[in-house]
């Protein structure tokens, strides 16, 4: 019994300060790489990313996704409770459910975890966004999910993209290209910024437009 309560406790320990320890590490260091960079690459694809710090990346992209993706990143701790009411509300009318995942909740899945919607991963999700929420500032946070992000096959993070999708630095984006970007990442492997779709392109303008409306609740990423 003494031997078992050791290894539970040694566990718990393990699930306890292993998520901190590397969130502080990611707080100072760039990853290496995700889970999702070796499963595209045991899938055969290639690995095309090129690490910015976030004053070397156009402050068109943060805002342009924090429009798109996350209109009140600057102001929650982490989780948009609104919206994941929203989405439980739906659920129980039986109704098509939208994706209620903050920037923060997104980032943790791309450094930790793999693919998949099951609630086990979702539950190992917000655990592990109460760790990058209590421990990273916001702007290491928006610097982290713009250098992680896939953007097409094969493509992660800001510069890669930029220069994949126009040719470019992401230090030198527009905020047309930004925006365009920003709108692909729900479905980047599909949705192409360098070649956009109707869609993506009137979802880039309405993007655009809200960026204008959003005024302070930007502040931590400009």
């Amino acid at each position: 019994m003494r031997r078992l309560g050791r290894i539970l406790l040694a566990s718990l320990a393990v699930i306890l300060l292993l998520p901190a320890t590397l969130v502080l590490i990611y707080g100072i260091l760039p990853p290496p790489g995700t889970p999702l960079m070796l499963i595209r690459l045991g899938e055969g694809e290639s690995l095309n990313k090129d690490w910015r710090p976030l004053g070397e990346i156009s402050p068109h992209l943060p805002r342009a996704v924090v429009a798109a993706e996350d209109n009140l990143f600057c102001r929650h701790s982490g989780f948009d409770w609104n919206a994941l009411g929203e989405v439980f509300a739906d659920a129980r009318a039986g109704a098509r459910t939208r994706g209620a995942s903050t920037i923060s909740m997104q980032l943790s899945k791309n450094l930790f975890l793999w693919p998949g919607r099951s609630f086990v991963r979702k539950g190992l999700e917000a655990y592990l966004t109460l760790h990058v929420e209590l421990l990273l500032p916001k702007r290491r946070i928006m610097e982290l999910y713009l250098n992680v992000a896939e953007w097409g096959p094969g493509i992660y993070g800001a510069e890669a993209a930029a220069r994949h999708h126009f040719g470019k630095s992401a230090s030198a984006l527009t905020q047309r290209e930004a925006a365009l970007l920003a709108v692909s990442l729900p479905n980047p492997r599909v949705w192409s910024a360098g070649n956009p779709s109707r869609y993506l392109a009137g979802r880039a303008t309405t993007i655009t437009r809200r960026i204008g409306q959003l005024g302070p609740l930007l502040d931590c990423v400009s």
